[in-house]
């Protein structure tokens, strides 16, 4: 392994993650990595439950990734902190989470599949952050991998500029290598080895060409490039990767790889692409400095049967073993009792952590994922990662009426490691409710209740979750709220229009001649946010709506902010009443892929489930049908889609937001 000095420490630093669609090969990938950099010294396989980042029984059973996983390794002289993040749909909350800390990332493409629902998924996700990526097209020694066609597809779906600086030596069972465009030279893989050596005399002539694409391609993007492509008709090498590495911080490009993680090829020029491409601490946009004031970011929290473990990464200062930090959300102070270097279910204990670092801390107890930690007399909150609504719900009981008790100690840790899960009482019913992401994101937290605390519980058949919406709203609907019961008395006199809305909920006011004060106009907005936080207003939360305040009245001593408020939050309960709603049910885009003597079939049984079919393409004796259906059509379907295609169907599906349920 080769090492090199640097000035200062942090330009040492990657911090990045693994992301694709479920089956890319993301874990592989990682699993590789370990090994070639010597963190590991035995290749784990997802198929055999050996990998390291896929350490939890149910990631094992099911042979996918679940929980994001921690893992660090080094190369070339640079310490590489890695995050391997699910690849289902139904985790994406862990993947936003973790982008949320991240500085660079790995997208992961199938060769032969190039980008997937998921893919495009994540990549938005990453595009939120402003995660800068680099890109690795895996699998090219499966039947029917195709770089180009995966380039393509990353161009014309990602709406990115695809910047390929290798190309394949060989196909499918006869890939054995890469030619590195940018040093253009050979690297090909004999057992164990990479070994370098000239460009084959059947590729020079295809390297040089495309060699040249590249040289264009940068040279767009960068102006030192072109400057130096004008000049001289081509771009030198080192102009070529200082280019590279700024538009890949930029996000103008991305630089693409290709290999086969199963079989070892491709790894190590990966890694070097991740140093030579990716952004350290220092290249944010406030960079790291161990200097300043402590202060860090909780992403995730996990349970132990040693402890809970608080995974933090720090943004700046340096954070020491039995410090004293400040939860700056709660004003509440924890003790530091042990920092972690966290090796997946693996730790070292560490006496510091500085900037740019991820670690797990031991004895903060009260920290949750999204939580600003910082030094007592400097406090600071960054912005927490969005969480998602759940869409699905399951009642929950525990078997044995004495374990009831745990059961609802359990749930509420599950809800501490995972804020995407929901825990409530049914008013109606006196049910627990708990819900989720989807059915895979609810069967594997019931299934954590049973391995994990031992206790047996009986699940209901899964439900969604609804919505209501305004179809038709009403005007000058007028509300007095007035109150009167000894001492000050409380009076609001408001009128409200409510309309349908694009927008989740809209305010806005039309009283003039100030007949109803600025700061009251303001607490009946607030009154009306109340009204909708506080759940349904009939039988389903309500969204797409807006409220525009058109007249009023104020009383010269029983006005108050407080009355407008209270007017505001019952006046709109009291209206939605009048207006003509619809309900609205969650739907999701699904992508089947089956055997093509099986479309008939498929088609047949996605109409069936009130789909939709938006798009169908054949590749290689394979369809791939595309169609958005309803949420709830589709719990079951995996076991049908198997049983219709003799095992060999597979779909993926991913929410696309909400649309009118059919009248009952």
């Amino acid at each position: 392994m080769r090492t090199r000095l640097h000035p200062n420490p942090l330009a040492t630093v990657r911090n990045l993650g693994i992301l694709a669609h479920v089956d890319a090969g993301k874990t592989t990938v990682t699993e590789r990595m370990l090994f070639l950099t010597g963190a590991v010294h035995k290749r784990g396989e997802v198929h055999d439950g050996t990998t390291v980042t896929d350490f939890d029984s149910q990631e094992r059973d099911r042979g996918i990734t679940i929980f994001a996983a921690a893992v660090s390794c080094d190369w070339d002289g640079h310490r590489v902190n890695l995050i391997d993040t699910p690849g289902h749909v139904d985790f994406a909350d862990e993947v936003e989470r973790s982008l949320r800390v991240l500085d660079g990332a790995i997208a992961v493409f199938d060769a032969v599949a190039g980008v997937e629902p998921q893919s495009e998924s994540v990549w938005r996700q990453a595009d939120r952050h402003g995660v800068p990526r680099i890109a690795f097209v895996n699998k090219l020694d499966r039947a029917g991998a195709d770089l180009d066609a995966a380039v393509e597809s990353i161009r014309t779906r990602l709406g990115t500029v695809p910047l390929v600086v290798q190309l394949p030596i060989g196909r499918e069972d006869t890939f054995v290598g890469v030619v590195d465009l940018v040093a253009m030279r050979a690297l090909t893989w004999s057992e164990e080895h990479c070994v370098e050596g000239p460009v084959p005399d059947d590729l020079n002539a295809e390297a040089v060409r495309r060699r040249r694409l590249l040289d264009e391609s940068v040279a767009e993007l960068h102006t030192g490039a072109l400057e130096e492509f004008l000049a001289t008709g081509a771009v030198s090498d080192p102009t070529l990767r200082a280019a590279l590495r700024e538009v890949t911080l930029s996000g103008d490009g991305l630089v693409v790889l290709c290999g086969a993680a199963y079989r070892n090829r491709g790894i190590e020029p990966l890694l070097d692409a991740v140093v030579a491409y990716l952004p350290s601490p220092l290249d944010l946009d406030a960079p790291a400095d161990p200097q300043a004031p402590f202060a860090g970011l909780v992403f995730k929290v996990q349970s132990t049967s040693t402890g809970r473990r608080t995974f933090l990464r720090l943004y700046s200062g340096t954070l020491r073993k039995g410090d004293t930090v400040l939860d700056s959300g709660t004003g509440r102070t924890e003790r530091v009792g042990r920092i972690l270097r966290v090796q997946a279910d693996r730790h070292t204990d560490v006496e510091a952590a500085v900037a740019g670092d991820i670690v797990a801390l031991v004895g903060v107890k009260s920290a949750r994922a999204g939580t600003t930690l910082c030094a007592p007399d400097t406090p600071v909150v960054f912005e927490p990662p969005t969480v998602a609504e759940p869409v699905v719900s399951v009642a929950v009981e525990a078997v044995r009426r004495t374990d009831s008790g745990r059961l609802t100690a359990a749930l509420a840790r599950l809800v501490e490691e995972d804020p995407s899960l929901v825990v409530r009482i049914d008013p109606e019913t006196g049910q627990t409710v708990l819900s989720g992401m989807g059915e895979l994101h609810l069967e594997v937290a019931v299934e954590k209740l049973r391995r994990d605390q031992d206790l047996r519980v009986n699940v209901g058949r899964p439900r969604v979750t609804y919505r209501e919406t305004v179809a038709e709203g009403v005007s000058g609907f007028v509300f007095r709220h007035v109150k009167q019961d000894g001492g000050s008395g409380q009076f609001a006199h408001i009128v409200i229009d409510v309309r349908p809305s694009e927008q989740d909920f809209a305010f806005g006011s039309t009283v003039v001649g100030g007949r109803v004060p600025q700061e009251f106009v303001r607490a009946v907005e607030a009154g009306c946010r109340d009204a909708l936080a506080e759940g349904p207003l009939g039988g389903h939360p309500v969204t797409g709506l807006s409220v525009t305040l058109t007249d009023g009245a104020t009383h010269s001593k029983d006005s108050s902010e407080m009355a407008f408020r209270t007017a505001g939050r019952l006046g709109l309960r009291e209206a939605l009443r009048s207006c003509r709603m619809t309900l609205l049910e969650p739907v999701v885009e699904v992508t089947v892929t089956v055997p093509e003597e099986s479309v008939g079939s498929v088609l047949g049984d996605l109409a069936a489930r009130r789909g939709r079919v938006s798009g169908s393409t054949t590749r290689a004796g394979t369809a791939v049908v595309t169609a958005t259906v309803p949420l709830a059509e589709l719990f079951g379907y995996a076991t049908r889609l198997r049983s219709r295609t003799q095992g060999r169907g597979a779909f993926t599906a991913r929410p696309v937001g909400y649309a009118p349920a059919p009248a009952v």
